[in-house]
């Protein structure tokens, strides 16, 4: 045998041996670990009559919810419910969930939803959560012919991650509400700050430790949701009636409220996730924030060269905004038929939105599997029961016979099943959101 020849009987049998060893390695690699069985209990407030709960916490110590109606469709629907909610994780948000969620259950669908193992913004591992309770259903109560994912409000964010790291899992994805942008929809929080800060001064004030907006709040501030509200309250009156606000308060909040565009209404609590929640996301990228306005222009106010001049400004620390991006953003890459459906003038998450995962599943080839529908709604949580079965059947009948909806189909259905209060249909089919740079200035 010539070296040439040795040389290549050689690389052959390397390259074999890698082989087998990859495959063996593949087949002793630990599996996820087994869920224990739920265990039967009493039903919270609110679900419909007849039907069978279950709870159980899994492997991971997420506490969850089961519920099966009394007549089962063979369909199963995993909640992501939204939030974040900061601090440790309640046993009773599944409870209040399936409450505001009760016409999942009186469609005939089982409901599943985890309080994930953390509160706080964590999107992958809630992300873990909702898989790991589906396959405890599967598991222990029974094998649906069809699982929908739902994700609601932030719960959309996580859904959506979730249909990426388990695509296999879901059959189709609702989303309502959804934050369907990715880490930009968070970057609004951070002009309500900087811009609040500018006209009021009180967010530090003067007298206290100085720190950047970017990071929410030091770790060991003891600020509490109460005195923000007050702090606001002093400078721009917005728990009072306008007529009992100062001329300078006026002016302030005006400013406020033009220049971000949000109602008087959602101002306290746009500042307590700007604070609060932006605290939670900083803790999670070792203290750096993924946040900055550095080159942001603002407009809107009666001075807009003497607003931007003024305005604080801060950079973005690049690690901390590409780890942010790897826990919480999708790149549209889904497998499943996927519904939108959110509310036109949503204060909590722009309906702007929306073009985002329109245009990020075009890009990735699939714009086909995505329908959007809009609500005559400034709702942002739950719109009314008319609007569920229609939005849950059409998503089953893509699913099932490739019947993909339309808009206005949707909407012609809502009223067809609603018929006796056919003005609860808001639906409008023609609606076509904006880009979300119109609404968040682009950084």
């Amino acid at each position: 045998m010539s070296e040439m020849s040795k040389f290549d009987a050689h690389s052959r049998w390397g390259v074999l041996s890698v082989a087998v060893l990859m495959l063996s390695a593949c087949a002793s690699a630990p599996s996820a670990p087994p869920e224990a069985a739920p265990v039967a209990q009493a039903c919270p407030e609110g679900v419909p009559q007849g039907a069978r709960c279950f709870r159980g916490q899994d492997s991971a110590t997420a506490h969850y919810l089961i519920v099966m109606p009394a007549q089962w469709s063979g369909v199963l629907v995993v909640h992501a419910h939204g939030g974040p909610t900061l601090g440790p994780p309640r046993v009773s948000r599944a409870d209040a969930d399936i409450k505001r969620w009760a016409i999942t259950v009186s469609e005939g669908h089982a409901w599943a939803g985890s309080v994930f193992r953390q509160g706080g913004f964590g999107v992958t591992t809630a992300a873990e959560d909702t898989e790991r309770v589906r396959r405890i259903f599967v598991d222990h109560v029974a094998k649906p012919r069809r699982t929908l994912l739902h994700g609601q409000s932030w719960g959309a964010m996580l859904a959506t991650r979730a249909a990426e790291l388990f695509p296999k899992s879901w059959d189709g994805m609702l989303l309502t509400s959804g934050v369907v942008a990715g880490p930009a929809t968070y970057d609004f929080r951070l002009d309500v700050r900087a811009l609040y800060q500018h006209l009021c001064n009180n967010h530090p004030l003067p007298d206290e430790p100085q720190y950047p907006l970017s990071i929410g709040l030091p770790a060991d501030s003891k600020m509490t949701t109460a005195e923000l509200a007050k702090r606001a309250d002093d400078c721009l009156g917005v728990r009072k009636p306008a007529a009992q606000r100062t001329e300078v308060q006026v002016q302030k909040l005006k400013t406020l409220v033009d220049v971000v565009n949000i109602p008087e209404r959602s101002v306290i609590g746009h500042l307590n996730w700007g604070t609060f929640t932006l605290r939670d996301v900083v803790s999670r990228t070792a203290g750096a924030s993924p946040f900055g306005n550095v080159g942001v222009r603002y407009t809107g106010s009666s001075e807009d060269a003497a607003l931007n001049a003024a305005v604080p400004r801060f950079a973005a620390d690049a690690r901390a905004k590409a780890q942010f991006a790897s826990d919480v953003d999708h790149a549209g890459r889904f497998t499943m038929p996927v519904l939108s459906a959110h509310g036109t003038g949503d204060a909590t998450v722009f309906v702007e939105g929306n073009d985002t995962l329109r245009q990020r599943m075009q890009a990735a080839g699939n714009g086909a599997r995505l329908v959007q529908t809009f609500i005559d709604s400034s709702e942002h949580s739950y719109w009314g029961d008319a609007y569920y079965p229609p939005l849950f059947e059409a998503l089953l009948n893509w699913v099932e016979m490739g019947s993909k909806p339309t808009p206005a189909g949707v909407a012609e259905r809502c009223r067809q099943l609603r018929a006796a209060q056919a003005g609860d249909c808001r639906f409008l089919p023609d609606f076509v959101p904006k880009p979300l740079a119109t609404r968040i200035p682009p950084r």
